[in-house]
């Protein structure tokens, strides 16, 4: 039986993909590997790419865009390796990164899932390699300034990212690096087809942990995350809608429908507490960063518009993948 299979979910990130599979050839570490890159029907040329420069790639092609929960299923249906590395396009591995995440998965028995240390292009941390579940109290208070001033809070989970020398136990590990035995994968029935995008991964560590096992990171294990800076990103209204959405559906089929209800309303009540602030920011004399501050504002009134029901598309929608 293979050591490992690695799942790569691609949708119009072809460079991306090409230089997380030339990590990943450069610093195997001899490992038995099977690589899947599964496409939710990109138009980027992606599969000619792995068919001309990565031959021993294994290429599936679902029939649309199904997300990256379904897709991460749908690749471990083409599985054969005894752990999983679910990982995103947009990373790269260091050397040793590989066996240094996989023993650490084989010396711990009680796994449900293991992540490594993110960081950013420019080599620095990134805390959202690990965090904590969401409550509508921490999502309540999450924020950029937050993070910055305690940026090794244990409220947002974080603080175990800055330990540096030995496996931790931690809530939730990022998506973008998530190793995890197959037939735990199976058992536990995988991603849930609840979430289009958002969310899923830290649903997947609940699930885990309620079936009564320890998510890890591993900081020995570090991979380059070249899409972890998310403040950085234009304002999406399908993302932001997506993000609320997918929130609180893991509130609601997790917690039941109080903490969905609490996180709808502490949503919008920071969303009033924000705006007048951006507001008199943005037309400050001080602010030299207007573009940043215009899209904080968009973002927020998106929020409003969605917790009083006026983007209520993604919540309507049943999300029923085509594979």
């Amino acid at each position: 039986m293979l050591t490992l299979s690695i799942i790569i979910v691609n949708w119009n990130s072809k460079n991306y993909v090409r230089k997380c599979l030339k990590s990943i050839q450069e610093n195997g570490d001899s490992l038995a590997t099977q690589v899947i890159v599964v496409d939710g029907g990109s138009f980027d040329g992606c599969d000619e790419m792995i068919n001309n420069e990565f031959s021993w790639v294994e290429f599936v092609q679902a029939n649309n865009n199904i997300g990256f929960g379904q897709s991460n299923n749908l690749g471990a249906t083409k599985a054969s390796g005894e752990y999983l590395l679910l990982l995103n396009p947009d990373t790269e591995l260091k050397p040793g990164a590989l066996n240094h995440l996989v023993s650490s998965a084989i010396r711990s028995p009680e796994l449900g899932i293991m992540g490594a240390r993110l960081l950013n292009s420019d080599g620095t941390l990134q805390t959202s390699s690990v965090h904590a579940l969401p409550t509508p109290l921490n999502q309540f208070l999450d924020s950029e300034l937050a993070r910055r001033i305690y940026p090794k809070s244990s409220f947002f989970g974080t603080a175990k990212a800055y330990s540096s020398q030995k496996d931790t136990e931690v809530e939730a590990v990022s998506g973008a690096c998530m190793l995890i035995r197959s037939s735990l994968f199976n058992d536990i029935g995988g991603f849930s087809s609840c979430y289009f995008m958002y969310a899923e991964d830290m649903d997947l560590c609940f699930k885990t942990r309620k079936a009564g096992l320890r998510n890890y990171h591993c900081p020995a294990c570090e991979i380059i995350h070249h899409g972890g800076g998310s403040s950085s990103q234009q304002f999406s209204k399908f993302s932001t809608v997506h993000m609320c959405e997918s929130l609180n559906r893991y509130l609601l089929i997790n917690h039941g429908s109080s903490a969905s209800n609490i996180y709808k309303f502490l949503t919008m009540l920071n969303a009033f507490i924000r705006l007048p602030l951006l507001t008199v920011w943005y037309f400050s004399s001080l602010n030299n960063k207007h573009s940043s501050t215009n899209t904080s504002i968009k973002r927020w009134l998106t929020i409003i518009r969605w917790t009083i029901g006026l983007e209520d598309w993604a919540c309507k929608t049943k999300f029923k993948p085509t594979i």
